[in-house]
């Protein structure tokens, strides 16, 4: 533990670990196999990287996406770390130097795609550079149960014989217990040590709001973020091009990010992303970003997320430097609407059945009026320990209630009467139609405008009964069946709720949320807002100079504890957080120099803890 805790120093700049890591490292030192289910910003690549340092030999990390290989080794090779990755970006002599490096054991972490592991050539390399430990991140990828499967993943499986000493390690941030069953199964990992963290991002502020005018509700939102950088979710590749379009033509700093454009516009607007030129990137869900930017401050998703797994992984690339982060979500039924007849063209069955229940679960995360946090913990099977988080929008202003009984009572009553009169169950969709007096082939065909609760609901319109028939089903008066067609039917309680006419609180639909802050924010580092600003402009120049972005040189947090503490010479750098002793070498007396310049002129602050 003391050589590790000095590695950590030395070269991150980290005092102590985060949740686990300490605990994953040793088991993955002793060399067990190894399941690692981190929240994002919660320390995954510390888990394999800091290993990689403290024993001989090769660790091979198998990567999803060629932008996140060239971001973690900029950041590895800036603290000193012998990394390098092998992908199809490198030119031939390029790759033909690291591939003799490789041989020379010149480097402790290669970062590579599982396609190119599973090259012919490759299996003699493999047996001959000394592999000591084959880290697979992102390996929710490895399950069709994730929002995110890649079958080229489950080919890495194929290493266990080709290296059977070798101990595996799985890395992933989202993953239902059902998912991290399907990793494991998969990877064929032997009994391996099973590490879950919290899922709670406690830096993070939820939010979702109606979709209105989404453009106006945009331009709100960052008109108050100015210096941030974030991301915006949308749903097609055109929306991104189109809502780009727009915040450019505003004078926002945005670009668009999918799968669509040629590859060098979209390595270019990810440059730009990533060295604070542009600040804004509207990114197609599909597509992930593939980027590790820790000063990202908020997300905002445009259109509505098809799972709360994705959701959440997109949430989390705000804040991952654990400094606040803002998640603002646009809810509107007309994308429930679109979500839902994207879905009917998906041929397989089963594909199409799991699909329905992801974007049910996403739709009651949505319009739930209780806290947000505890509904996202609650669907990875974690119970968050308090009732209110005190950072959802439904926490800080709570919705209010109405007596919701006689809207409940007709709905309630119409579910019966359908299936009374037809001896089967229909969906939630025919019940609206019915409520509201609707004249479809349907129901002519089945005499469901003979039924007393024909027309009964007339004066709301179809979203209102939507939202009240998916309130009823929180509450559990409605269940949903899981077959191929999902029906609604009665529980024994909605039956008994049916029965005594007892009265019911609803919820009332969601409002545009008032400017409201209470308190100091999870996260926050008090410090010297100018000073602030000084260095991050130093840390442009210095992070341009090299050609990397900014963060390579230092994260926010890092210069926020600058400007809070005004370490004036470089002896002071000692303890700044992210200052290991190769940046301090390299960059502590520029900045240094900087504080001590700005301080010739300006007063010290003083901060309360």
């Amino acid at each position: 533990m003391p050589e590790l805790l000095s590695t950590l120093a030395t070269t991150f700049g980290y005092n102590q670990f985060r949740p686990l890591q300490r605990e994953i490292i040793e088991a993955s030192l002793a060399g067990r196999d190894v399941f690692a289910l981190l929240p994002t910003g919660g320390g995954k690549s510390l888990c394999f990287q800091l290993p990689a340092l403290a024993r001989p030999g090769l660790t091979v990390v198998v990567s999803p996406l060629i932008a996140l290989m060239k971001d973690q080794v900029d950041q590895l090779q800036a603290s000193g770390v012998a990394a390098t990755f092998l992908n199809s970006t490198l030119s031939p002599a390029e790759a033909r130097s690291r591939l003799a490096g490789l041989h020379r054991n010149q480097w402790r972490l290669l970062y590579v795609a599982p396609e190119r592991l599973m090259l012919d050539n490759w299996q003699e390399n493999l047996r001959t550079w000394n592999v000591s430990c084959i880290a697979v991140d992102e390996a929710h990828c490895v399950s069709e149960w994730g929002h995110d499967f890649r079958p080229e993943y489950r080919q890495v499986a194929k290493l266990r014989d080709l290296l059977p000493a070798v101990p595996f390690m799985a890395l992933t941030a989202t993953a239902t217990e059902r998912v991290r069953a399907d990793v494991i199964n998969h990877l064929r990992l032997r009994s391996p040590e099973v590490f879950v963290a919290s899922f709670n991002r406690p830096n993070l502020t939820y939010r979702v709001t109606p979709k209105d005018q989404p453009i106006k509700q945009l331009i709100s939102f960052l008109s108050k973020r100015e210096h941030e950088s974030g991301i915006v979710y949308c749903a097609s590749r055109a929306a991104t091009e189109r809502v780009a379009e727009a915040l450019a033509g505003r004078g926002f700093a945005a670009r668009a990010y999918h799968a669509g454009l040629e590859a060098e516009e979209r390595a270019r607007n990810q440059e730009l992303f990533l060295r604070d030129e542009v600040r804004i990137i509207c990114a197609t869900i599909a597509f992930g970003m593939g980027i590790n930017k820790p000063n990202v401050r908020w997300v905002v998703h445009h259109d509505l997320p098809k799972n709360i797994e994705g959701y959440y992984q997109e949430t989390g690339r705000a804040g991952r430097d654990g400094l606040p982060g803002d998640c603002l979500l646009l809810f509107s039924a007309g994308d429930v609407a679109k979500q839902t007849h994207f879905l009917d063209e998906i041929a397989d069955e089963h594909e199409q059945q799991v699909a329905r229940s992801q974007l049910r679960q996403m739709v009651h995360y949505a319009e739930s009026s209780g806290c947000r946090r505890v509904e996202l913990l609650s669907y990875f099977g974690e119970t968050f320990p308090v009732d209110a988080c005190a950072a959802c929008d439904n926490c800080l202003e709570p919705r209010e209630t109405y007596d919701g009984t006689v809207v409940a009572q007709k709905f309630l009553s119409c579910v019966y009467r359908v299936r009374q009169a037809s001896r089967f169950s229909v969906g939630l969709n025919h019940i609206i139609e019915v409520l509201t007096g609707a004249d479809t082939d349907k129901i002519r065909r089945w005499g469901h405008d003979q039924l007393t609760t024909y027309g009964i609901g007339r004066d709301l319109g179809r979203p209102a009964w939507g939202a009240v028939g998916r309130e009823l089903m929180r509450l559990g008066y409605l269940a949903l069946s899981d077959g191929e067609f999902a029906t609604v039917d009665l529980t024994e309680e909605g039956m008994a709720v049916l029965r005594s006419r007892q009265s019911i609180s609803l919820t009332k639909p969601l409002d545009a949320p008032k400017a409201r802050r209470t308190g100091r924010r999870e996260g926050e580092i008090a410090c010297d807002e100018i000073l602030f600003d000084r260095l991050r402009a130093l840390r442009k120049r210095l992070a341009d100079e090299r050609k990397v972005p900014a963060y390579v040189i230092f994260g926010d947090t890092t210069l926020r504890q600058m400007a809070r503490l005004y370490p004036a010479d470089e002896d002071a750098m000692h303890g700044i957080f992210g200052m290991g002793e190769k940046k301090r070498a390299e960059f502590g007396a520029t900045f240094a120099s900087a504080i001590g310049e700005y301080l010739s002129v300006n007063s010290r602050q003083r901060f309360d803890d």
